[in-house]
């Protein structure tokens, strides 16, 4: 099989990328990305030299790109996982997420269409979206595969959209789809514009730890390596023009996150218990931040039979440990352009 990954360069799909090219010798997987800011070789280095490993530097917006890349290689498989994903990247910059998580889906399900008019036979369009596209939940309930779609971000917006059209694909072309819905991600690799890493990093460099709000924003929190299980099981067994939802039955409410982090850090730093705790910086609150999300992963734990492998605690250590074995990497992440970026958001 010939297995188009998009986005394979960056946090969650260079996870999907490692596993499939070391468990599937058979595939031939081949990484798309346009190596933004986000995307990053480095995080691929145990996997440069497999055979059945190509990268491809390429951006889905580009049309014709896309088109000569179908042309050339016979897929019988996308999971696209390329988009732009912070939404407080989307709030300052709006258009570049309808270019990328819209525009370029477009471009892809147009090339598969295309390529695949034929035989839709064996073929599979493999979309991952988030959670957010469900919108904000009160104190109660859960985001199952059905609840109604009410996006409050650009960001968010974007990926409602980009779902919308995958669905339209299946229904006006016979395009065979599988849709997920996660929650957010955490573990090794995440770019530190995200909570876990930022703070992480923050919590290393003595810096302050920008909480939004009151802190009273809650979350389900999904480990990374959980999730490209995940991908792998739907991708294989899932049924086609169907949805899943992948959770991690881990909510925690920001705060309650933050001081934990802190505690853990505090032990790997030799600090006075609490000592990191005096970092945190409750600060402006962003524009339509929703309040609560939780999954509900009952389907594809009955249908699959899969779940989480780790606790949050668990998953934290492991993920804590990983960067401060990994300071290199981090600390090539956090030059440059980041730095400007981190300057104007949180300082």
């Amino acid at each position: 099989m010939n297995i188009l990954i998009t986005g394979g360069a960056g946090f969650i799909g260079s996870h999907v990328v490692r596993r499939f090219v070391k468990n599937y010798p058979n595939y031939n997987i081949y990484n798309l990305d346009a190596l933004t800011y986000a995307g990053n070789l480095e995080n691929l280095k145990d996997i440069d030299d497999k055979p059945n490993y190509k990268f491809i530097k390429g951006d889905i917006v580009d049309e014709s790109f896309i088109n000569k890349l179908f042309a050339d290689v016979d897929f019988d498989g996308v999971i696209h996982l390329a988009a732009e994903s912070h939404v407080d990247r989307s709030i300052e910059d709006p258009l570049a997420f309808v270019r990328t998580n819209i525009i370029g889906t477009v471009n892809l399900l147009n090339a598969a269409k295309n390529a695949w008019k034929d035989n839709f036979e064996g073929k599979r369009f493999y979309h991952v979206s988030t959670d957010e596209v469900y919108g904000a939940l009160g104190e109660q309930g859960l985001f199952t595969e059905t609840t109604a779609y009410d996006p409050n971000s650009p960001y968010s917006a974007s990926k409602a959209g980009s779902d919308h059209f995958v669905r339209a694909y299946g229904e006006t072309y016979g395009l065979p789809y599988v849709i997920t819905n996660c929650s957010n991600n955490y573990g090794p690799y995440h770019f530190p514009e995200k909570l876990i890493p930022l703070f992480i990093n923050n919590i290393m460099e003595n810096k302050s730890l920008p909480v939004y709000g009151d802190g009273k924003y809650t979350r389900d929190w999904l480990f990374v390596e959980d999730h490209a299980r995940a991908i792998d099981l739907v991708f294989h067994k899932g049924k086609n023009h169907d949805t899943y939802n992948i959770g991690g039955f881990n909510e925690w409410q920001n705060i309650d996150l933050v001081k934990l982090l802190c505690s853990v850090m505090d032990k790997k730093l030799n600090r006075a218990e609490g000592e990191s705790e005096k970092l945190i910086a409750y600060v402006k609150d962003r524009p339509g931040h929703d309040l609560r999300y939780a999954i509900d992963a009952t389907k594809i734990n009955k249908e699959l039979g899969w779940k989480p492998s780790v606790t949050f605690e668990e998953g934290l250590e492991l993920t804590v440990d990983w960067y401060f074995d990994n300071s290199d990497w981090l600390s090539h992440v956090t030059s440059g352009d980041y730095k400007e970026y981190y300057k104007k958001m949180y300082t």
